[in-house]
């Protein structure tokens, strides 16, 4: 009965998971393992199978080796059990050798983990925006050749960009100061191109915008997340209000939404096969 025929690909875009060693508390009281596990436990009991699940940035809060092991032991086998290919994104408080060596299997280099992935003709190109060393974001003129030459040529479902830092204003004057700076360059390399959407995190609540013509969407964190109702100039880090988003990709848009981590009280439930008696019922009753 729908106007729409159902999206071409379905990603999970997650971020800011800011895992620690093992045995402590983020900022002594979040569990940042646990909320991760729980959510990856509420997705598969679902049925739903999101074709790849997309990290942008701020996987371990101080970038220590132990915190990405851990972090690929909840994730790699849920996203085997869903089919789902598992996309890594640098972020400010990640650390590149430790990243490389314990997501990429790579050598634990200082290079920019930059990266091109195929999901069924959907193409995800991974940015990393960080400066290491530093919180703020910037795209070096390397990385901007080498992207200007990967969007030459289009893909066969259009191009997903993945980085860290978003390129949209901030509601918290306090992030200002650690934003992707030199906007204007990215923006001129992606005018024009095949890119529909770009999945960013970083600033740890959900938001939406447009950069250069395209849809941005920046995903909350799992670990905890900013209150936008403090005193100007002020931050409020909150355990609470958590969340990640699902990306529809049809023929002809994108849809983004915001998914709450939190499991709420239940109002009423129906079954497929309720809705659809209920559904039959009114139909005959709008006849008669």
């Amino acid at each position: 009965m729908s106007q729409y025929s159902g999206p071409d690909h379905y990603i999970l875009h997650l971020s800011d998971t800011h895992f620690v060693t093992d045995g402590d508390l983020l900022h002594d009281r979040v569990d940042s393992d646990a909320n991760l596990s729980r959510l990856f436990e509420r997705l598969e009991k679902t049925g739903q199978r999101p074709e790849a699940i997309v990290f942008t940035g701020d996987l371990a809060d101080m970038g220590e080796p132990e915190a990405y092991v851990r972090l690929r032991r909840i994730v790699e086998p849920a996203a085997e059990r869903l089919g789902a290919k598992v996309i890594w994104v640098m972020g400010n408080h990640d650390a590149r050798p430790a990243f490389r060596s314990g997501l990429l299997d790579a050598e634990p280099t200082q290079d920019s983990v930059d990266a091109v992935v195929d999901v069924n003709g959907l193409r995800i190109i991974v940015l990393d925006s960080t400066v290491p060393g530093y919180h703020h974001g910037l795209i070096s003129d390397e990385q901007l050749a080498w992207l200007t030459e990967v969007l030459a040529e289009p893909a066969p479902h259009g191009t997903l960009l993945a980085l860290h830092h978003p390129p949209v204003p901030s509601l918290l004057d306090a992030i200002e100061a650690v934003e992707l700076q030199d906007q204007h360059r990215l923006e001129t390399v992606l005018a024009d191109t095949d890119v529909r959407g770009i999945l960013a995190g970083h600033l740890h609540y959900s938001t939406t915008c447009t950069f250069a013509g395209i849809p941005v969407s920046v995903a909350s964190a799992t670990c905890y997340t900013q209150d936008l109702l403090v005193e100007q100039g002020g931050l409020r880090g909150q355990d609470g209000a958590q969340g990640f988003n699902m990306v529809h990709v049809y023929r002809d848009r994108v849809l983004h939404t915001v998914v709450p981590l939190e499991v709420s009280p239940t109002v009423y439930e129906m079954s497929a096969d309720e809705i659809r008696e209920s559904i039959a019922e009114l139909t005959t009753a709008a006849v008669q």
